[in-house]
């Protein structure tokens, strides 16, 4: 079930949860049930180099114990000024050749060059792993909702950024608050984008339901939810692509869980990684 009443500045989006479940439910719910409230943050200034994000988001919103506070990473990169210009960029051979293929901008192909750890792949896309581990469709490198010429880049450390904002908060508020950088991705095999976490702190990357048992007793033996993952990807649909112009959206009530933080699949499990990496050897 899904509702858009207004509150105060802003639609809140509610959503029904029942025990340990993390789904939309469109049934009546009975009085053990959890709603879950999404709200986005609106009337947040253009995000500049040196502007306080934490401190401006908490003007806005009046935070609980146990909120989920998600922010866009390329709003947080720009207070930040993980920012580089086109002009400032000199391309090297490599992406010289790679932007002939891709017919993209040879300096712009640098800087995904510059902040990738491992290339995974070079056309018709670059494709690549970052130093937190995410792997991205030209490492992340944005050039929408920045200045042209302009291009922004993922923040260098997010789980230490999302260590830093909850601090923040804390020390603000005195509120505990979860926190979640997301960053939008493309999909193998689909079409479309989907918010994905890159930074998180105040709860684990992954439920794990790992020995619990299905509905028939089954024990689960492979089961592992990333959650962090499915808030972004909500957050992502309430920020809005284009010119909506709101990035961050607060969870309040949502549930908390146990599990564990290895997100990102090891080179060695990892077999599309595997399968890539020889079509550009």
């Amino acid at each position: 079930m899904l509702r858009c009443p207004l509150s105060h500045r802003f639609p809140v989006f509610h959503a029904i949860t029942t025990g340990s479940a993390q789904v939309l439910l469109q049934s009546n719910a009975d009085h053990s049930s959890m709603h879950i409230e999404i709200a986005p943050v609106e009337g947040l200034p253009l995000i500049g180099e040196g502007d306080d994000l934490p401190a401006l988001i908490c003007d806005l919103v009046s935070f609980e114990d146990g909120d989920i506070l998600c922010i866009a990473s390329s709003v947080y990169s720009k207070a930040k000024g993980y920012t580089r210009t086109l002009a400032s960029i000199t391309p090297g051979e490599r992406a010289e050749r790679i932007g002939g293929m891709c017919g993209e901008d040879a300096r712009f192909i640098q800087a995904v060059l510059d902040e990738s750890e491992d290339v995974l792949l070079e056309e018709p896309f670059v494709l690549s792993q970052v130093a937190c581990g995410h792997v991205g469709v030209r490492a992340g490198v944005d050039q929408s909702n920045v200045e042209d010429g302009t291009i922004i880049i993922l923040p260098p450390d997010p789980m230490a950024a999302t260590r830093e904002i909850r601090e923040q908060i804390d020390t603000l508020t005195g509120k505990d608050v979860r926190v979640i950088l997301t960053d939008t991705c493309g999909r193998s095999f689909r079409r479309g984008q989907t918010g994905n976490a890159i930074g998180w702190s105040g709860m684990t990357a992954i439920r794990d339901f790992r020995g619990d048992t299905d509905l028939f007793g089954h024990v689960l033996e492979i089961t592992e939810e990333a959650v962090v993952d499915e808030i972004a990807g909500f957050a992502n649909f309430v920020m809005g692509e284009s010119n909506r112009g709101v990035p961050a959206v607060v969870f309040h009530n949502c549930p908390r869980w146990t599990g564990h933080d290895a997100l990102y699949f090891t080179a060695d499990e990892d077999i599309t990684r595997a399968a890539l990496k020889k079509m550009i050897q």
